[in-house]
């Protein structure tokens, strides 16, 4: 099949007031573009370090800067050789799995503890979402209300990016090795009806930060095959259970083991990492 690629152009009308907005919004953005570049490579050139300056950086010294929204500013990214160390022998390892409550479990008994902040803010977000249809279309309360919901949106997705940054920054800190499941997130979202749970924890993107921070340091993210049955193999004596419900959170075996059931599948996933790391050492 021929695959072809199409380019989409859409013309936009904008009034007085959008015109001068957009304006003022690429003026400051090429700005702070030109400065935030100057500094950077100022700084590389005395220190020979990364400096991390951001745009709230600057607002204090130029107070126009605030009168253009900061999500349009522009983010810089400087390229710089060597910036992820050498591997390394991993002797400190971590199993990690997967838990529709607390976003992950770790081999280590703990839980990640997130808080779920789209549930939390299910109901506020429904009453605000309730005032905006109520609002007649196209009017000023319309747009006013609908800028409130879409910041409400932003808070969520900032305050769930904010925990992942710091809880992937603490692992890659403190292991040598982290080991996850290779799962089909997407599948369990639409297969099995998880699908706002599952994009609320963001369990996806929290893997992507901790691959790369691990990478940065010269560490490790070893990725377990997705049918490796990590819940129904008990952790202590290696017995496979044939049939395990959903329903079952403890998981019980003959040799006497009694566990969380996520806690003894990241125990599985731990083990079963080690073992992929070996046998590729």
């Amino acid at each position: 099949m021929r695959k072809i690629n199409r380019a989409v152009k859409i013309r936009i009308y904008p009034n007085k007031e959008q015109i001068t907005q957009i304006e003022k919004t690429i003026g400051c953005s090429r700005f702070l573009y030109n400065r935030m570049l100057a500094d950077k490579i100022r700084h590389y050139q005395e220190e020979k370090k990364m400096l991390k300056n951001t745009p709230a950086g600057y607002k204090k010294e130029y107070p126009w800067l605030k009168e253009v929204d900061s999500l349009y500013f522009a983010s810089l990214l400087f390229d710089c050789e060597n910036q992820t160390a050498e591997k390394r022998q991993a002797e400190k390892f971590l199993g990690m799995d997967f838990a529709m409550h607390g976003m992950c479990v770790f081999s280590t008994g703990e839980r990640a503890g997130y808080p779920m902040f789209y549930r939390n803010a299910e109901k506020k977000l429904a009453r605000e979402q309730r005032k905006l249809s109520r609002c007649e279309k196209g009017s000023r309360n319309y747009q006013k209300q609908k800028k409130k919901v879409a910041l409400y949106h932003e808070k969520i997705k900032n305050q769930r990016k904010d925990f992942q940054h710091k809880l992937s920054h603490s692992l890659a800190e403190d292991y040598d090795a982290v080991c996850v499941e290779d799962l089909n997130l997407k599948g369990i979202a639409g297969g099995l009806h998880f699908g706002k749970g599952i994009q609320d924890n963001g369990y996806g993107q929290f893997l992507s930060m901790l691959g790369y921070k691990l990478e940065e340091r010269g560490k490790y993210m070893i990725k377990v095959d997705r049918y490796f049955a990590s819940s129904k193999i008990c952790s202590v004596c290696g017995h496979k259970k044939k049939e395990l419900a959903l329903s079952e959170r403890i998981y019980l075996c003959e040799c006497g083991n009694r566990m969380d059931r996520d806690v003894n599948a990241a125990v599985n996933i731990l083990k079963e990492g080690k073992r992929i790391y070996k046998k590729c050492a």
